[in-house]
C-alpha cells in the first residue's frame, strides 16, 4: 500500500511538473538578410563616384533573439526579450558592439492590465509609425533624410521603463520614461507617448518622444556605445523632439498610405549648407502597395522632406519603389530602386546608403534575399 501510495506521489509531481513546463516557453528566432547595393554618386575626396557594395541588413536588419514568457496565474505573465543584431558579410555585432543592442528588456503581461517592461527598448514612435511607413514592404533606404525621425532606429533608448495598455476596441496607447542614470536627473533623459487604432483595413499610428542632451555620455539615448558620441551627428543637440502620424487603408489587394512626420534639434552643432543652430525638418509621404499575387509584392512612395536651419533652408524629394517576391513564407526576394533629388543648396543622401552624394541627386538600387526563422 505504501509502494502504491509512493507511485501515485511520483505521478503526481511528474503531472504537475509537466503542467509547469508547460505554462513556461522560451522561443528562438532570427532574420538573415543581404544583398547587392548600387549608389550613383557618393562624395569622396576624388569628387562623386558611384559605389557597389555587398549591404547587409537591408530589408529587415540581421538578428536572432529570444523571446520568453511565463504564466504566472491570474492572466498574468513574466515576460523577457534579448535582441541581437549584427552584419550578415562580416559577421560582427551591430549597434555599437552591443550583444542585444536591437532590444533588452524583461517584465509582465496582463491580459486586464497591460505590459509593464524595463529595459533597452523601442520608444512610441518606432512602436506605433515606423511599421506603417514605407520601410515597411520596402528596404532601409525609403526612409528620410538622415533618419531624423528615428523611423529607421537610429537609436534605441536605454534605461526606460515602459507601460502599454491592453488592446480595447482596436485601440492602444503606451508611454515611455528613459532614465539619465545620473546625479543630473535631466541630463540624457527621455521620453515618448503614442497610441494606434485597427479596425479591419483601417490602421493608423501616431507618436511623440523627446530627448535631453542625448550626446551626453550614457543615460537614455546614445547611438555608439557609452563610451563614444552618438553614431548620428543629429544627436550632438542640447535636445531632439520627435513626432509622427501615418495610416494605411486596404481596399482589397491594394494599400494606401500616409505619412507626416516631423523632427526639431535644438542647439544642434550638425551644419546644414554651413549653418548652424536649431535644425528642423518636416516629412510627407505617400505610398501605394499592390498584391499582385500572394507571392509578389509591388509598392511605390513619394517623400518630400523640408529643412531649415538658421535662415537657410532646403528640401528633398525621393521616389521608392520595389517589388518583393516570396518564395515561401520564410524566403523572399527584393529588388528596390531609390531616387532623391535635393535642392541645389543641399547634397542628396538616401538614408543608409553609401554616403551623401558629390551633387544633389543620387540613385540607389539593391536586391536581395531575406530567410525569417
Amino acid at each position: 500500500m505504501k509502494e502504491k501510495k509512493s507511485f501515485v506521489a511520483l505521478a503526481v509531481m511528474g503531472t504537475l511538473s509537466s503542467v509547469s513546463h508547460a505554462q513556461s516557453s522560451v522561443t528562438l528566432y532570427g532574420i538573415v538578410d543581404a544583398g547587392l547595393l548600387y549608389t550613383s554618386n557618393v562624395n569622396t575626396a576624388e569628387g562623386g563616384k558611384p559605389l557597389v557594395q555587398l549591404a547587409n541588413s537591408n530589408l529587415s536588419g540581421s538578428r536572432w533573439g529570444l523571446q520568453g514568457s511565463e504564466d504566472l496565474g491570474g492572466g498574468v505573465s513574466a515576460i523577457f526579450r534579448l535582441e541581437n543584431g549584427f552584419s550578415l558579410t562580416n559577421g560582427t555585432l551591430a549597434q555599437g558592439g552591443r550583444l542585444f543592442g536591437r532590444q533588452a528588456y524583461a517584465g509582465f503581461a496582463s491580459n486586464a492590465y497591460g505590459t509593464l517592461t524595463m529595459g533597452r527598448q523601442y520608444n512610441a514612435l518606432q512602436d506605433y509609425v515606423a511599421p506603417l511607413q514605407l520601410v515597411g514592404p520596402l528596404t532601409q533606404f525609403s526612409t528620410h533624410p538622415y533618419d531624423n525621425d528615428a523611423l529607421n532606429n537610429t537609436y534605441r533608448t536605454d534605461n526606460t521603463v515602459k507601460y502599454a495598455t491592453p488592446k480595447l476596441a482596436g485601440f492602444q496607447a503606451e508611454a515611455l520614461y528613459g532614465f539619465s542614470n545620473s546625479t543630473n536627473f535631466a541630463n540624457n533623459r527621455a521620453y515618448s507617448f503614442g497610441a494606434r487604432y485597427s479596425n479591419g483595413s483601417l490602421n493608423l499610428g501616431a507618436g511623440y518622444a523627446r530627448s535631453q542632451n542625448p550626446g551626453a555620455i550614457g543615460g537614455a539615448i546614445i547611438g555608439t556605445p557609452s563610451s563614444t558620441t552618438p553614431s548620428n551627428p543629429l544627436l550632438n543637440t542640447s535636445r531632439v523632439d520627435q513626432w509622427g502620424v501615418t495610416g494605411t487603408y486596404a481596399l482589397g489587394s491594394l494599400t494606401l498610405g500616409v505619412l507626416y512626420s516631423g523632427s526639431l534639434f535644438t542647439d544642434s552643432s550638425y551644419p546644414l549648407a554651413a549653418a548652424s543652430g536649431t535644425l528642423h525638418f518636416q516629412n510627407y509621404e505617400g505610398s501605394v502597395r499592390y498584391q499582385v499575387t500572394p507571392q509578389l509584392l509591388l509598392v511605390l512612395g513619394e517623400t518630400y522632406t523640408s529643412v531649415h536651419q538658421s535662415g537657410v533652408s532646403g528640401h528633398y524629394l525621393q521616389t521608392s519603389t520595389g517589388a518583393d517576391y516570396f518564395l515561401s513564407k520564410s524566403t523572399d526576394l527584393y529588388l528596390n530602386a531609390f531616387y532623391q533629388k535635393a535642392s541645389s543648396n543641399l547634397h542628396a543622401a538616401i538614408d543608409g546608403a553609401g554616403g551623401a552624394a558629390s551633387g544633389s541627386s543620387q540613385t540607389v538600387v539593391v536586391a536581395g534575399i531575406r530567410h525569417k526563422f
